[in-house]
């Protein structure tokens, strides 16, 4: 072989293992920049999926709060229109109560409540009331039952109260007491309307 053909295989030679020197580090690069893409998009799918969760925690955190802030408004809503219905439900029975002072079943039922009251107190000191609006009935009451009634300084919409002296007892008969302890229990219920 001469000089030539010797440099030339040299120079071939060299140059093979050059390329396969350089190949190698090319697939080595290629194969740790692949791992480094896998390593990164594994990373950003990670992230992503993090922040897909965390905005879903947010959104339905967003979602339970309005709910309820609708649903309080709706119960106040519920709550006002409860409050006026029930006011004027007692505004009719109050019309009511006023157009059963005007019948004959009243004058039986405070004859009843005045008889009732009489046998209660046994014969100690016994006063009986009389709204100022039923006046118009003592001479009739006092006719049916024997006892004396006396006139009450102020309206108590109908009925009777009577005090026993001795035994420092209050009978309270009245609508009006009736009335405002009925108003006072009663509740509007799921299904309707109720007494709690």
């Amino acid at each position: 072989m001469t000089l030539d053909e010797k440099i030339t295989h040299l120079q071939e030679t060299v140059m093979t293992e050059a390329r396969a020197e350089g190949n190698a580090i090319i697939e080595n690069h290629r194969k740790t920049l692949e791992s480094l893409f896998e390593k990164h998009k594994e990373e950003a799918e990670r992230q992503s999926e993090i922040r897909i969760q965390s905005e879903t925690t947010n959104a339905r955190r967003q979602l339970n709060q309005a709910a309820a802030k609708a649903q309080t408004e709706l119960k106040r809503a519920m709550g006002k229109c409860q409050s006026e219905l029930k006011v004027k439900l007692f505004e009719e029975v109050k019309e009511l109560l006023i157009d059963y002072t005007k019948t004959e079943e009243y004058l039986d039922y405070l004859s009843k409540l005045i008889t009732q009251a009489a046998v209660f107190a046994e014969g100690k000191g016994l006063t009986l009331y009389i709204t100022p609006s039923d006046e118009d009935k003592i001479e009739e009451l006092e006719d049916r039952t024997g006892m004396h009634l006396t006139v009450s300084g102020y309206d108590f919409m109908g009925g009777l109260r009577a005090v026993i002296q001795d035994r420092n007892v209050l009978i309270d008969h009245s609508f009006q007491t009736a009335l405002e302890s009925e108003y006072q229990k009663f509740r509007f219920g799921a299904g309707g309307v109720g007494i709690a």
